[in-house]
């Protein structure tokens, strides 16, 4: 079978992820964790094959995880993992919008992830206009 007839396989457990809103690598991009240039390039696997980042997701339906160890969120300063599973949980529910709507993809991140980026892309704009 020709790789475009595949899908994405969950580099993980080699499982196809099928849907959005079971993609690790999705739940990131909206997060503003991969940058939209190497969204194309990035290995694919399902949100609870990475459970460093789903331990953090709270929400109706999501089944915990429980990250045993230094990167537990048991072992976590209480605000920080406040803060991560706010942040976590919002983009995990972002995906089940996206699965609902036609957007173009950089559309997708949430708010926050894509002002930085725009900051990021103005800030180069003015470095490289300085450098000419």
């Amino acid at each position: 079978m020709a790789v475009c007839e595949q899908g994405y396989l969950c580099e993980v457990c080699g499982g196809d992820v099928a849907d959005l809103t079971e993609s690790d690598l999705y739940l990131r991009f909206v997060l503003g964790e991969v940058d939209p240039e190497t969204l194309h390039v990035q290995p694919e696997r399902h949100i609870r094959c990475n459970p460093t980042l789903a331990q953090f997701i709270v929400a109706e339906g999501f089944e915990p995880v429980v990250v045993e160890g230094f990167f537990g969120k048991a072992q976590l300063d209480p605000t920080f993992v406040a803060a991560e599973e706010a942040r976590v949980s919002r983009g995990y529910r972002r995906l089940f919008e996206l699965r609902d709507q036609e957007l173009p993809i950089i559309e997708y991140p949430l708010p926050e992830a894509r002002a930085r980026w725009q900051h990021a892309d103005a800030s180069q704009g003015v470095r490289d206009a300085e450098s000419e």
